[in-house]
């Protein structure tokens, strides 16, 4: 009989896991699970002010070497710690992991292996496996050097997103070129359409061009084990830093009962990828036309993260018990009631981008009942944190630090 997992003992032995990637609110909730549970964690950052490194529940930290990739120092750390379990956030490090073995001396890799990774960091690929499901995507048009840019923008309907088809590939080629990374873009007419495209004539790479689906953020998280969903999670975006699109600065939970077809076609997708292990599948949501248009699949922990750690969905620590200790979830945990997480310092810059007028002009009244709403939330005693937290309050105080250090680099 299988056990469920569920609180461990402060006093219990576990394994130590390693988790790369802990300057990020993500990384920050990936150890406060492990921790909280009696993990020994040791973190791997690029910062003395990373807000992981500050975490009461971080055994040991370690500055990632600059110079030198992953494969060259994580074969030491682990045996120096004797590490069982290797996480980690960002997908630039989840390609390196996946070129290395799932198993290095006894020590279990916990991150997303090839072709399943690339299927799902590659747009194009994840939206034909989509498609042939029947879920419902966007339009796309990726241009080539062979199109007829003018002719094939005039014809478009817009509003268009433009994002790039597969943002690891491209970054390094647009960094050599000196040109910026843009995440998404939104073009309202043919005009601002070639403006975008022909920024990257130089690099005869253009990026992805897809219609404009209305609706708010949607997000269904499943930790998959043996083709099934053994944990499910979904949220929705209120707030999102920049105004445009960007990072989720507000969420919510969403009801479990909620979704219940759409959450079934999420779990069939990453069948389909052959998925192991923890995924969101993103989707824009128009509760007006109950439409849900996918968007990407995020192979890797996601920047919701802590709120569905706040919700007592704990997806980082089921991957750790479930392929390090054996045991099955534990779904008893999660909250049905209504909970809100706030990423403070881009909810703040969103909110000074809206009083500012930086985009779509709003009026008076509206700015006011926007400021209005901004200091409810913060005087809310039942509002969550990405990074705050009273039992473990250091990370909050080292990223500000981090801040003021950074802003005062940029005034010299």
């Amino acid at each position: 009989m299988t056990t469920k997992s569920g609180p461990v003992g402060d006093s219990a032995t576990l394994p130590p896991a390693i988790v790369i990637g802990v300057d990020s609110p993500i990384g920050l909730t990936v150890i406060r699970e492990l921790g909280k549970r009696g993990v020994p964690v040791i973190g791997v950052g690029s910062s003395k002010y990373s807000v992981g490194g500050a975490s009461r529940y971080l055994k040991h930290f370690f500055r990632r070497p600059e110079t030198r990739t992953i494969p060259e120092w994580l074969p030491g750390l682990i045996r120096q710690y004797d590490a069982k379990a290797v996480l980690a956030i960002s997908e630039s490090d989840l390609l390196q992991l996946a070129e290395m073995p799932d198993d290095i001396e006894g020590c279990q890799i916990l991150t997303p292996r090839q072709p399943q990774l690339g299927e799902v960091l590659d747009k194009s690929r994840t939206m034909a496996v989509a498609r042939d499901l029947g879920l419902d995507t966007p339009d796309s048009w990726q241009p080539s050097a062979e199109d007829d840019f003018a002719e094939i923008a005039r014809v478009l309907a817009y509003p268009l997103a433009i994002k790039w088809n597969d943002p690891q590939a491209i970054g390094p080629v647009l960094s050599e070129h000196q040109i910026a990374f843009e995440k998404v873009e939104y073009a309202a007419n043919a005009e601002e359409l070639l403006g975008i495209l022909r920024r990257y004539d130089n690099v005869q790479a253009w990026p992805l061009v897809q219609s404009y689906c209305p609706g708010t953020g949607f997000g269904q998280m499943l930790l998959m084990r043996d083709g099934k969903a053994a944990l499910t999670f979904q949220h929705r975006r209120l707030h999102e830093w920049p105004v445009t699109g960007g990072v989720s600065t507000l969420c919510t939970n969403e009801a479990p009962e909620r979704h219940r077809d759409q959450l079934a076609k999420s779990e069939k997708l990453l069948r389909a990828i052959n998925w192991d292990g923890p995924a969101m599948v993103e989707y824009r949501y128009d509760p007006e036309t109950g439409r849900y248009c996918l968007m990407e699949v995020n192979g890797r922990f996601w920047g919701s993260l802590p709120l569905a750690h706040h919700s007592g969905a704990f997806f980082a620590w089921e991957t750790y018990a479930g392929r390090i200790l054996g045991l099955e979830v534990d779904e008893t945990s999660q909250s049905s009631r209504s909970i809100k997480a706030c990423y403070l310092i881009p909810e703040t810059k969103r909110l000074a981008q809206i009083l500012r007028q930086d985009v779509e002009p709003k009026g008076y009244a509206e700015r006011i009942m926007i400021l209005g709403g901004y200091i409810r939330d913060r005087l809310n005693p039942r509002m969550h944190y990405y990074i705050f937290s009273w039992r473990d309050p250091k990370p909050c105080i080292v990223d500000m630090i981090g801040i003021i250090v950074r802003l005062r680099h940029r005034g010299k």
